[in-house]
């Protein structure tokens, strides 16, 4: 009955009322989560508010204060040299500065605290060399913020690096010139021209580093910080107050809201352009001596913290400890996060790509803020969608069975896959938006007058044109989905586990040689959008957006 009522929908009517729907199940569960600012406030809030609620306001403070300042030396400086300079090692550099997206904050954090430990890798190697008492503490700890704001900083640096290098590369070279006539050095166009010009890129990529940052719980719980998202969970788990959590999850909320809106206001406001005729190429500058070798010191050393690093910790543990990666345990957790990625990635993609047809077919105001709107999914922490789902699905539960039967959808896979296709749908959306750019208008038109529309238009014209950036987007959800953890771990079925949850359960027992196997699956993973990107930044040119 209820497919029959929706075939007979109209052509126009349908690809209105499809985005709205979508919004209407996108926007539920942080309405859930939202909705407990007006309840009732318990005694557990009342302890939280008077003894550690500070604690997480100013962690979290000086948490993204100290990521922001670090990413932001590290990813502009970066982008500055690799973009006007060129110097040993430049275009290896190029790509190879966006690896440590590969490497989620999590098991940075597992492999920093097993490499510079009182016990780690790092120490007794260094305690060997140089034939040192064993008691010997060479590194300082690590699990504090200071180690956690090294952690956020040396994986997260790629957002500014990425996005501040297409900035740069679009510099005009009228402008730096006009600014060495007046009697600037070339360090002072740098900081008088060069950082104010590029400044709506660099809020940009700050946006996506804080956002980060305040919706991680692995490296912050490794490290025993209290955050907003460690109070969370605790709340959840330690005083099983599910309504004080939503509460301090509104708050979290609301403030990454205000972030986010922030940087499209600020972006929106600033104009930095300039006439397609005062553009001119930036000269490459070629470095030598102690310069070149500076250059090449200062790219190296994000790629070698955020990414060499821990990568030959793993491989060291999985080599010194002989482990059995293809045990049954490791092929069930990947299984289960294979299966789980590859349905997740296939529903964002095809809700992507019919609401991104939507609004073409449409073309209003209406369909684009809507659009607009679903992609902040993107900026909801991962345990708030978790607290969202989990009433949503109670709620529903509830209406629609019987005691007898109790609950069938709290607790199943599907809480899984509707918090990953949130977290994601920003990722397929613009891949597929991109796609839809490069195909005319006309098409569309030529379709028409043939008589071709509506879903026929979309399976026999559009989708054979832009099957490619289909399968990009997939992609990218599948190496996204893998790495999420606080959803995977609060709305995951009783034994089921996945390979985040599977290395933050040995990390979190101090098993950290055992938590090897499933990081190297996820880091593997996770490389497969670096392949695009790196694709993207090669075929960059001065003066043509790529995005």
């Amino acid at each position: 009955m209820v497919i029959k009522m929706f075939l007979k929908i109209k052509s126009e009517d349908l690809w209105r009322f499809l985005p709205v729907l979508f919004f209407i199940f996108f926007i539920s569960p942080v309405a859930i989560v939202l909705s407990s600012l007006f309840g009732q406030y318990s005694e557990n809030w009342s302890h939280l508010y008077n003894y550690v609620l500070s604690d997480y306001i100013i962690n979290s403070f000086l948490l993204i204060t100290g990521v922001s300042i670090l990413t932001s030396v590290i990813g502009i400086i970066t982008s500055w040299l690799v973009t006007n300079f060129n110097f040993s090692g430049k275009k290896f550099f190029e790509w190879a500065l966006i690896l440590p997206l590969s490497v989620p904050p999590y098991i940075l954090a597992y492999t920093y605290t097993g490499l510079f430990d009182a016990s780690g890798s790092a120490n007794t190697f260094l305690i060997e060399i140089f034939n040192l008492d064993k008691s010997t503490i060479i590194f300082p700890n690590i699990r504090n913020i200071y180690g956690a704001v090294t952690v956020f900083s040396f994986t997260l640096y790629p957002y500014v690096y990425l996005i501040c290098r297409m900035a740069f590369v679009n510099h005009s070279k009228s402008i730096i010139e006009s600014g060495r006539v007046l009697g600037l050095s070339r360090f002072g166009a740098f900081f008088k021209l060069s950082i104010p010009l590029i400044r709506p890129a660099i809020i940009a990529g700050l946006a996506l580093v804080i956002m980060e940052t305040l919706s991680d719980f692995g490296a912050v719980d490794h490290f025993a910080i209290a955050t907003f998202t460690t109070g969370i969970f605790r709340t959840w788990y330690g005083m099983y107050d599910l309504e004080t959590a939503m509460q301090l999850a509104s708050f979290l909320l609301i403030f990454i809201t205000i972030v986010l809106f922030t940087e499209r206001i600020s972006r929106r406001k600033m104009s930095f352009t300039f006439e397609n005729s005062l553009y001119k190429k930036t000269d490459i500058l070629k470095l030598r001596g102690i310069k070149n070798l500076s250059a090449f010191v200062i790219c190296f050393l994000p790629i070698f913290m955020g990414f060499l690093l821990p990568i030959i910790e793993l491989i060291n543990w999985s080599v010194s400890y002989k482990l059995d990666f293809f045990n049954s345990k490791f092929i069930k957790t990947s299984i289960n996060s294979i299966t789980l990625a590859f349905v997740a990635a296939l529903l964002c993609s095809m809700f992507a790509l019919i609401i991104n047809y939507s609004i073409r077919f449409q073309k209003n105001s209406f369909l684009s803020f809507l659009s607009t709107s679903l992609s902040l999914g993107y900026a909801f922490p991962g345990l708030i969608l978790a607290v969202g789902i989990i009433q949503l699905l109670t709620f529903v539960d509830s209406l629609l069975i019987t005691k007898s039967l109790g609950l069938i959808l709290t607790g199943s896979i599907l809480g899984l896959i509707i918090a990953y296709i949130i977290k994601s749908y920003a990722m397929a959306s613009s891949t597929i938006d991109s796609s839809y750019q490069r195909i005319s208008t006309y098409v569309d038109d030529v379709s028409k007058t043939l008589g071709i529309t509506g879903w026929k238009m979309l399976f026999k014209i559009h989708f054979p044109l832009i099957k490619a950036g289909v399968l990009t987007s997939t992609l990218l959800v599948i190496s996204e989905v893998i790495k999420e953890l606080p959803a995977t771990l609060i709305l995951r079925p009783f034994n089921f586990d996945t390979l985040a949850v599977s290395a933050y359960i040995y990390a979190s027992e101090e098993r950290m040689f055992e938590a090897a196997a499933p990081s190297i699956a996820i880091v593997m993973v996770g490389l497969l959008p670096i392949y695009f990107l790196s694709r993207m930044i090669r075929e960059s040119r001065p003066g043509a957006n790529i995005w």
